[in-house]
């Protein structure tokens, strides 16, 4: 009988692996289940998308996300420089932590240059945007192709592993973008991360 258990226990342990979480974002905000120094943070409900509204970086409690893919639905705003909006996570807090995060006002640009800081990965407070694109030009951010409307809702596919991250968009076989990571952190906090305006985050999943 102690036999028939343990085999059931390995069983159990080794098919809850994978297994992919839904996050309902809107009843995380309701159980007061969200920590952010955000000025914004609405319930937001557009058809099937159900999920909210912010600014800031919006910290999941009880959610330690270390390797995974996280899949979601975003929608920022066509306003040139004022729109960014993404994922956050390997978080110590607001000042440390990884950031994959795009800017739709540059999706659809017909200047070449822009076209190509459409998706930015960053690992704060060492490697922000500026001094990665200053010293390492075109490697840790990229254009989309096709690219998506800049003010529709577009899917996300963020897969973290030890020592790479690969973004991909609206379901492209081709990855826009495949970076080395810039820390040694292994997990930490996880998040809603907006920048300017308010971004649209739904349909929020993690496959660990």
């Amino acid at each position: 009988m102690k036999r028939y258990f343990l085999l059931v226990a390995i069983f159990a342990t080794v098919h809850t692996q994978g297994l992919t979480q839904s996050i309902n974002l809107q009843q995380l905000l309701k159980n007061k289940k969200l920590t952010t120094s955000a000025k914004t943070v609405l319930l937001l409900t557009d058809g099937k998308r159900q999920g909210i509204s912010s600014d800031g970086i919006v910290w999941l409690k009880d959610i330690e996300f270390s390797t995974g893919i996280i899949e979601v639905d975003l929608r920022g705003k066509d306003v040139f420089q004022q729109s960014f909006l993404g994922i956050a996570f390997h978080g110590v807090d607001t000042v440390t932590y990884d950031a994959i995060y795009f800017r739709p006002f540059n999706f659809q640009s017909s200047d070449p240059v822009r076209k190509i800081h459409a998706v930015q990965y960053i690992s704060e407070p060492d490697h922000p945007w500026h001094k990665l694109r200053s010293e390492k030009n075109g490697v840790y951010e990229k254009g989309i192709d096709p690219p998506p409307s800049s003010s529709e809702w577009f899917h996300a596919r963020i897969e973290v592993k030890d020592s790479t991250i690969t973004v991909y968009v609206n379901n492209s076989s081709s990855p826009s973008l495949t970076v080395n990571k810039l820390n040694t952190r292994k997990g930490g906090l996880f998040g809603i991360w907006a920048q300017g305006l308010t971004g649209d985050c739904a349909n929020l999943t993690i496959k660990k």
